[in-house]
């Protein structure tokens, strides 16, 4: 018995000797740690896009680009209000109570960015290469790109497959794929002017193009509501951005423009 209890001690000792003093944590293998891409402030140009030669249309604090249509300043029914340009709804439709916004500088050809979230039942629009016309509404000089919940709003259903919808050239061609996501969220659009080449692009998706003064261009308008509005038919070459009071509530941001 004594023997057997000398073996068991000797082998315990043998063990205690070869059992590391400390535990070591192996190292994270390079490459599997997923690090946050942290996204932009809002209204703010990242020096990529300064080196690329965008320009804020709004700081998210001033209005010092924009002016009312046949206006010489900044109209009431829009204010600035955390971050965004707000025109305030009325619930009037497309009387409004501050009417449409222009820029101040007329572009030609040029890549414009900018985000929108409309109400529930909201509609409004994003106009371009717009001319101002004493007397007359910014629409029927100017094409425009649909702002439309249309989950919500009548609108969405009439036209002709769609082309009142958001995204699309109202009235004329259909955004598609129609990817519009739902009333109150961020929705990010793009629209191209290049030579008389104009493209929709509408979360992160082109959506449609069109050929500005061409047989089609003529052909196409004459088919619809704008067939009696010459300055529509004959688009100008340089002209405004302008967003729309609809009568609803439509919140913009992070608006910028390359001139091309």
């Amino acid at each position: 018995m004594k023997k057997l209890m000398i073996t068991i001690m000797a082998i315990a000792m043998i063990a205690a000797c070869k059992s590391p003093s400390k535990v070591t944590q192996q190292p994270a293998t390079p490459g599997k740690v997923k690090l946050e891409t942290k996204m932009p402030a809002p209204n703010t140009l990242t020096q990529d896009e300064i080196d690329q030669g965008w320009q804020l249309l709004f700081d998210g604090k001033s209005t010092t680009h924009w002016r009312g249509y046949n206006k010489p300043d900044f109209p009431t029914g829009w204010e600035v209000v955390n971050g965004t340009i707000h025109v305030i709804g009325s619930g009037r439709g497309e009387a409004g109570q501050g009417g449409d916004i222009i820029t101040r500088e007329k572009f030609k050809n040029f890549e414009l960015s900018l985000e929108w979230m409309v109400d529930t039942a909201g509609n409004s629009g994003i106009f371009y290469l717009a001319r101002e016309v004493e007397g007359e509404p910014i629409w029927k000089s100017s094409p425009e790109m649909q702002i439309l919940d249309n989950f919500n709003h009548p609108d969405a259903k009439l036209g002709i497959m769609g082309n009142r919808q958001a995204g699309a050239l109202y009235d004329l061609i259909p955004a598609v794929p129609q990817n519009f996501k739902g009333p109150m969220q961020w929705t990010p659009v793009r629209i191209l002017v290049y030579k008389g080449t104009v493209v929709h692009y509408m979360n992160g998706e082109k959506v449609l193009e069109y050929h500005l003064l061409t047989d089609d261009w003529k052909a196409m308008c004459a088919s619809s509501k704008f067939k009696d509005y010459e300055l529509f038919i004959n688009t100008a070459e340089e002209g405004y951005i302008g967003l729309q009071d609809h009568g609803d509530d439509v919140w913009f941001r992070n608006i910028k423009i390359k001139k091309l």
